[in-house]
């Protein structure tokens, strides 16, 4: 077994797929409309879904926004220097909200920005 995705329900898809693609550097693998159903499927991620787990942004047509509630907690990324991943993200446009530091209790390098729809996703620095 493995893990092959996790689907978060967007409010804007093309909003989200650009926070994905332009700010977060993902590419779109696949993107499917279910006209019956009446929703879209974009799957986003640094590679293809043969080798490793990527996000599913499904977008529900008429739906434009959703409570997060307290169950969801966050993605996490790997990247080799946090501190220049948030400059980065932020000069993309996108939102930081916990800079580049050391975790409470802890020395791993951690920072936290959020996605258009509220998501929180960690950018952990592994060297």
């Amino acid at each position: 077994m493995r893990v092959l995705h996790t689907m978060l329900r967007v409010g804007d898809l093309d909003r989200s797929i650009k926070f994905y693609t332009e700010v977060l550097g993902m590419q779109v693998l696949r993107r499917n409309d279910y006209p019956e159903g009446k929703f879209t499927l974009a799957f986003v991620g640094y590679g293809s879904e043969d080798e490793g787990a990527v996000i599913e942004l499904t977008h529900n047509w008429g739906v434009d926004k959703y409570e997060l509630g307290t169950a969801y907690g966050h993605i996490a990324l790997a990247v080799p220097d946090a501190y220049a991943a948030c400059a980065e993200i932020k000069a993309r446009g996108g939102k930081v909200v916990r800079e580049a530091g050391p975790m409470k209790h802890g020395t791993t390098v951690i920072a936290f920005v959020e996605d258009p729809d509220g998501y929180k996703v960690e950018l952990i620095q592994k060297n």
